[in-house]
């Protein structure tokens, strides 16, 4: 089979031989399969980050969990390395060559209200997860934006702006992952079947198999306290010292952030963002109203608000907590976890993106953790955070070709930041430079390779995200 060569206008010019292949791997399929001179291929292989270019010999649109095992299959007996993404959120890294699983219509959520439990398909995004379970009353451990894929979102770790403080990592709930080996297996794994599999998914994430379902626990919650409290950046100083004293002694219920915002005036951004220099605490309360007046008090105290939309709140309208952007952009992440923020790493911060600062940075944001977060579960995960309060988030907006001073400048700031940091980062967050170690502590990046030899030799999924290199 002679392979493919690069083009740098239009991807990969398959061959005829490699044309008549793929017709043959249609023929088996639910879905579709097409290389770059068939109609849709670029729409395809689009995600919701611009920034990650995908240029596939061939793009396989699956619809099932056998169209995993035949696009695998297919790319094994082409010798073709193997990605996958779902909306592409945190998909970055390039693509020429080789073959994309895409599982968006994969959407399919079940749930079992008796057992609290849902089996979400590889595609499901949480707005589909989120609608069905809420039928029942219950909620499962869910991100900002309902646009965001469940699964790849619950492999890099899970973490919650609702549920997060009082239930931990959404990788700790979940129950059973049905897995498309390298070697076209279709597997359940799970802590009795496939073990160390089962480990090694939650938390990294795709470089070992695709994952068609997962089945995970719901919790009791359809109505929370919620919503955002927006102050000038020149407040900057006082919101961060409210801000990281409220987090001091927050209850598991509540869950806050704090970013740091400079947004351009672009379609999409809301006039109270656009052009100004805004700081947004997000604000999660599993209380009552009276409860939420109170935790909060002290930070509405901290500085004259532009807005206050915290409100009792439908579960559903999760979204409206961090107000992310919906339509597709190309965008960069740097990320730490960080062991505390105290005095001195808050004047550091506020060098860097304060008022006084000509940070060109778009978004930078301070996640609190603690509460079930400190508590590593009984068969956890490669997730694990017990010394990190909270999550340092540096988004850089832009083409990475044309934004290298700002990713550069994001980068910048991690660095700064270290004296305060645990030595890993979460992962969903995380770069693809070239280091994904830092992602780990030592004792389970040991893991992950040992495990990543052992299910997948040939590096099949290298394409992702990569646990080796080679």
């Amino acid at each position: 089979m002679s392979r493919t060569t690069p083009d740098d206008t239009v991807g990969h010019i398959p061959s005829t031989a490699f044309r008549a292949d793929v017709v043959e791997l249609v023929a088996t399929l639910d879905g579709d399969a097409r290389t770059a001179d068939d109609p849709g291929y670029a729409e395809a292989c689009a995600g919701y980050n611009l920034a990650g270019q995908r240029r596939p010999d061939v793009v396989v649109t699956a619809h099932s969990a056998s169209d995993v095992v035949e696009a695998v299959t297919f790319a094994a007996a082409h010798d073709l390395p193997v990605a996958v993404i779902a909306t592409g959120h945190h998909a970055m890294r390039p693509l020429v060559g080789g073959l994309l699983v895409v599982t968006s219509a994969m959407a399919e959520v079940h749930v079992d209200p008796e057992a609290r439990r849902a089996v979400v398909g590889a595609g499901a995004r949480w707005d589909d997860v989120v609608r069905r379970t809420l039928e029942h009353h219950l909620l499962p451990v869910h991100g900002s934006s309902g646009q965001v894929g469940a699964v790849g979102f619950t492999l890099g770790g899970g973490l919650s702006p609702v549920l997060g403080r009082k239930y931990g990592w959404g990788s700790d709930h979940v129950v059973a992952l049905d897995v498309v080996t390298a070697s076209g297996e279709l597997v359940r794994a799970c802590a009795e079947e496939h073990a160390e599999l089962f480990w090694a998914l939650r938390g990294g994430r795709s470089n070992l198999g695709i994952v068609t379902s997962m089945e995970i626990e719901l919790f009791p919650v359809d109505r929370f306290i919620g919503g955002g409290l927006f102050f000038d950046g020149e407040h900057a100083q006082a919101v961060l010292d409210a801000f990281t004293t409220a987090t001091a002694s927050a209850p598991d219920d509540l869950t806050l952030s704090l970013a740091f915002l400079r947004l351009p005036p672009v379609p999409g951004v809301p006039p109270l963002l656009a052009g100004h220099f805004v700081l947004h605490v997000r604000v999660a309360y599993l209380g009552d109203a009276e409860g939420a007046d109170r935790l909060l008090a002290p930070l509405r105290a901290a500085a004259p608000l532009l807005a206050d939309t915290v409100e009792e709140t439908r579960a559903e309208d999760f979204a409206r907590i961090h107000e992310d952007p919906t339509d597709p952009a190309p965008f960069s992440e740097e990320t730490a976890m960080l062991a505390e923020v105290g005095p001195a790493a808050q004047q550091t911060l506020l060098d860097f993106v304060g008022p006084s600062s000509d940070a060109g940075l778009h978004i930078v944001e301070l996640r609190h953790l603690g509460g079930a977060f400190d508590v590593t579960r009984a068969g956890a995960g490669a997730i694990v955070a017990p010394s990190a309060q909270y999550v340092l988030w540096v988004v850089s907006i832009g083409m990475p070709a044309d934004d290298g001073d700002g990713i550069a400048e994001a980068r910048a700031l991690v660095e700064t930041m270290q004296p305060w940091s645990t030595g890993t980062r979460y992962l969903n967050f995380a770069p693809d430079d070239g280091h994904p170690e830092r992602s780990f502590t030592p004792a389970d990046w040991s893991r992950l390779q040992r495990t990543k030899a052992a299910v997948d030799p040939g590096n099949v999924f290298r394409a992702q995200q990569p646990i080796v290199t080679s």
